[in-house]
């Protein structure tokens, strides 16, 4: 479900299981098929011992057409440090059944029963219209049995587009979550969906921009990239303000999807320009400190500044970094210029990726000026409340090689 390894859980003596659940779902849009029978597939993994109490659910994202785990990905490190459980949720109708999906991934079959008969020939999902409820019972299942004191959501892109309708139109009538991570959301919300079938991914993107509503009684965090205000994801017209249980943080020379995420496997999307190397995946943890934290009843996430746009355009700094937003030190200490946008011409997988770009020309006096430089901005990203302490060696050993400027052509010594 992942392109990239993560921790070694044997090693963390943490257990990993593949099961299925199955019941009767309800149906929240469509009063003439209320409920269906349903079984699909759920992965757990947990600490064998010394679990923290928090059940972290992630919505699995179906846009290639399989079930993928992004948020797993960027989370696993906070996740396996701090001893919550973790659990993925086939719920969607594409992940089990197959269909048309929103982004491009290449020939070969879609959902679990074609991918695997065998293994996956019982599972059977009753459409999109129980893909909510479903995503409920086996959370609810599953804080049951793991005696779970805390229940947070989380989902990323498309799993995002759907989480933004369960907090607007579902959480009042469930009461299950405790907070809620919404990542990379689009500009709108996902129906509710219709019996049989799944949703159109791709016809919603670009629909009618969907805020989160500001008066949940958990908090919420939404955290976007760059390169979700414009362009497909389009979630600049849904941007909203802080609210007493709602933060947004957009993070700066940060992508859809990035290196991070696809790992060694960045040379099969061949796209024109190295994939982008910005840093969310510390700012994702961050947030989900924050949000487990606030919904225990802690201080709230702090608020962060929006990212700069000045005449529907990102405001660039002077090497072409985009100001404002969730400052990492990447971006603040630059030794690239990140984009979360692809080439013009690039394909719609590639344009998710955004791209890593040389300095127009050299900023740094030394290496050694920039190793300085780079430092001071992750322990100010840390002082922030927007990189976890514990992650500062591994921010630190994404340090990058900065070639020092010629002070012999502009006669400084």
């Amino acid at each position: 479900m992942s392109a990239t390894a993560g921790p070694d859980l044997v090693a963390a003596r943490w257990l990993e299981i593949e099961s299925s659940a199955s019941g009767t779902a309800v149906s929240y849009a469509d009063p003439a098929h209320p409920s269906a029978a349903y079984a699909t597939r759920v992965v757990v993994r947990r600490p064998a011992s010394g679990f923290s109490g928090t059940l972290v659910v992630e919505w699995l994202n179906v846009s290639s057409g399989s079930d993928a785990a992004p948020d797993w990905t960027y989370l696993a490190a906070e996740l396996v440090r701090r001893g919550h459980a973790w659990v993925g949720v086939s719920a969607q109708f594409i992940g089990v059944e197959g269909g048309a999906v929103a982004v491009d991934a290449g020939a070969g079959p879609s959902g679990l029963k074609a991918v695997d008969p065998e293994r996956y020939g019982a599972l059977s999902h009753p459409g999109d219209a129980y893909a909510y409820d479903i995503f409920t019972q086996v959370a609810r299942g599953l804080a049951a049995d793991l005696d779970a004191s805390c229940v947070l959501a989380v989902g990323e892109s498309q799993s995002a587009f759907a989480l933004t309708t369960y907090v607007n139109e579902v959480h009042a009538r469930t009461g299950l979550f405790d907070g809620f991570l919404v990542h990379s959301r689009p500009g709108a919300a996902m129906p509710l969906g219709e019996p049989g079938s799944g949703i159109d991914i791709g016809a919603r993107i670009g629909a009618r921009p969907t805020p989160v509503r500001d008066d949940t009684d958990v908090p919420v965090i939404v955290v976007q990239t760059e390169g979700d205000l414009f362009g497909r994801i389009a979630y600049l017209p849904a941007r909203q303000p802080d609210s007493e249980r709602l933060r947004l943080w957009e993070v700066a020379g940060a992508a859809h999807a990035d290196a991070f995420q696809i790992g060694g496997f960045e040379s099969f999307l061949g796209c024109p320009d190295p994939v982008n190397r910005g840093q969310q995946a510390y700012v994702v943890r961050a947030a989900l400190r924050w949000l487990e934290s606030w919904a225990r009843g802690g201080d709230p996430a702090p608020s962060a500044p929006r990212l700069s746009i000045v005449d529907g355009a990102f405001e660039l700094d002077e090497v072409g970094n985009v100001v404002g937003g969730v400052r990492t030190p990447v971006v603040d200490a630059p030794a690239d210029v990140l984009s979360g946008y692809a080439a013009p011409d690039a394909s719609p997988i590639c344009a998710l990726f955004g791209r890593t770009l040389p300095l127009p020309h050299p900023i740094w006096d030394s290496h050694e000026d920039y190793l300085t430089a780079y430092a001071a901005a992750t322990d100010a990203a840390i002082g922030d409340g927007f990189v976890l302490a514990e992650d500062r060696d591994a921010v630190l050993a994404e340090a990058r090689s900065a070639a020092p400027r010629d002070t012999r052509s502009t006669g400084t010594s």
